[in-house]
């Protein structure tokens, strides 16, 4: 999930040198599951390793500007993938997809074990760990992207869920998958979310960037409309930072699928926190992916997920809700208004240049394929 960068910007780093986090070192970083992505303004890849409850910040080298604005379409992206790794189509999944703001570069974290999915409920990383890097380059020249002798620097979440802690409906599946679930990073900051081994499990963590030694971890609670209750086990499944109201919230979406405001200032001392639940989008789906992007001067935010359409909200229609969802919402839908849109097969998501927003997306005669989204199409 990436901001629009601006031809400004790219200039600036056209010009410029960019910063470099002092914490690096050169070597080969221990990482058991590229279990998240994301970039931040200054092209250095943030990987989440679920199992090994830890955060890598990567320099890629990857600094070469491109101010492409063209569509990028891959068709039998499961083929080309399976050719260059050794195995099957049907054996491929990808887990996430980030897109390098300054180069355009795509990078998707991938794994051998889309066979043994058997349920519409799992995740990929509920079914085996990502231990592979690729990089599509604007114009569609697909490489693995080497993760060894590299710079790098690390922090380690505190109190991840344990290891051991079984799923109580997914049959085999450990709990440790979703240790981190989403990641993103805005001013200075890395948000993780994820599940915590504390008695409430829901969990965010923050850390400033270049990585300190402290890491603020905040337990969450929030109504689910759907179910009619207060939770506390349910972790984020997609979120992003965004000023509403001149105050910085983190737009948080969760299985079933409630939208929940969490002011970030409630975010700098370790404590329990509630959230606000401002929509509820429907029942027997998940959130997949969530972008914020800007087209023709307006902001926008777009929602993949397992079971719904594509769903495209305004920022300003969350900033003018002045409600609380706390009773439970016959029909699933309450709240803040969104509009769908066609996508069904819609995955991973990624903000890739002025025009496009990128996704992968599973077609009905089963192919995966790398698509292109128009932002113009997008509009409502």
């Amino acid at each position: 999930m990436q901001r629009t960068i601006t031809i400004f910007a790219l200039v600036f780093f056209a010009l410029t040198t960019l910063a470099k986090d002092p914490g690096m070192k050169k070597g080969t970083p221990a990482i058991v599951s590229i279990s998240v992505l994301e970039f931040n303004e200054e092209g250095i890849l943030f990987i989440g390793d679920s199992k090994g409850g830890t955060i890598y910040a990567i320099d890629l080298n990857d600094s070469q500007v491109s101010s492409n604005d063209k569509a990028l379409n891959m068709l039998d992206l499961e083929d080309k993938l399976a050719g260059m790794l050794g195995t099957t189509a049907d054996n491929i999944m990808i887990h996430d997809m980030a897109v390098n703001p300054i180069s355009q570069n795509i990078y998707m974290s991938v794994s051998r074990g889309r066979a043994k999915w058997t349920s519409r409920w799992e995740t990929p990383n509920d079914l085996v760990d990502a231990d592979i890097l690729i990089k599509v380059s604007p114009s569609g020249e697909m490489s693995e992207a080497s993760l060894e002798n590299i710079e790098f620097s690390s922090i380690s979440i505190p109190n991840p869920i344990d290891a051991n802690v079984a799923h109580r409906w997914k049959k085999g599946a450990k709990l440790r998958s979703d240790a981190i679930t989403d990641i993103a990073f805005d001013d200075g900051k890395i948000y993780v979310s994820g599940l915590s081994n504390e008695e409430f499990r829901a969990a965010l963590w923050t850390s400033s960037y270049p990585f300190s030694k402290d890491v603020s971890a905040n337990t969450l609670e929030i109504f689910h409309g759907a179910h009619g209750k207060w939770e506390t086990a349910s972790p984020i499944r997609a979120f992003l930072p965004y000023q509403l109201n001149d105050q910085k919230q983190l737009l948080a979406a969760y299985l079933c699928t409630p939208l929940v405001t969490i002011d970030a200032k409630s975010l700098e001392s370790n404590q329990h926190v509630k959230g606000r639940t401002v929509a509820e989008f429907g029942a027997g789906n998940f959130p997949i992916d969530m972008v914020l992007y800007e087209n023709n001067g307006k902001d926008y935010i777009l929602m993949s997920n397992s079971a719904l359409p594509l769903l495209l909200f305004d920022p300003e229609d969350i900033a003018n809700y002045k409600g609380e969802i706390t009773e439970e919402v016959e029909g699933y839908l309450a709240g803040v208004k969104y509009t769908p849109r066609s996508g069904s097969g819609v995955q991973q998501l990624a903000d890739f240049n002025s025009k496009y927003i990128l996704a992968t997306q599973r077609l009905p005669n089963g192919k995966l394929v790398l698509t292109s989204l128009s932002k113009e199409w997008l509009y409502p």
